[in-house]
């Protein structure tokens, strides 16, 4: 076993994780959408690196993204508590604890997730890191690009936010 491996947890409480400091990659104002998410890489803390999981708390009147599609990562996402509305570029979609909803990549299909509760919403997200992944919002300015490993994000133009 090696050194990084033994300092991993072998098991933890997903709740218990500490969440993610930053809320959002974007600058502001636009990540400022994003104060009533708060994300726990669980997949980082045991040293996932082929995909990520995330356990996300969405406060009422919260989302967990602008509406967007990836041209390379498949995402799924499992409703653990709350009523979430899943929105997306076919429709919106009341869910419930134990629904689930999965994206694949290059499908075009745009989602994101909406608390019109409230309740906190808690769900499970998970998705791959394939290199060279962008993604594509539809409603908003905004385009992103995947490079080495963290999310560059322009106007649809290229110039910057």
């Amino acid at each position: 076993m090696t050194g990084d491996t033994a300092e991993l947890p072998l098991a933890l409480v997903a709740r218990e994780a500490p969440p993610n400091r930053v809320a959002s990659q974007l600058p502001p104002p636009l990540g400022a959408r994003f104060e009533k998410r708060e994300r726990r890489r669980l997949g980082d803390l045991f040293g996932l690196t082929n995909f990520g999981v995330n356990l996300t708390r969405i406060a009422p009147g919260g989302q967990s993204a602008f509406l967007h599609a990836h041209a390379r990562q498949d995402e799924f996402v499992y409703v653990v508590e709350g009523r979430p509305t899943l929105v997306t570029s076919d429709g919106r979609v009341a869910m419930a604890p134990g629904m689930c909803a999965g994206f694949k990549a290059g499908s075009g299909r745009a989602h994101y997730l909406l608390n019109e509760t409230d309740s906190d919403v808690w769900y499970l997200e998970v998705g791959d890191r394939t290199p060279g992944d962008s993604a594509r919002y539809p409603e908003d300015d905004l385009q992103g690009r995947m490079v080495d490993g963290g999310w560059v994000f322009t106007r649809k133009d290229g110039s910057a936010l």
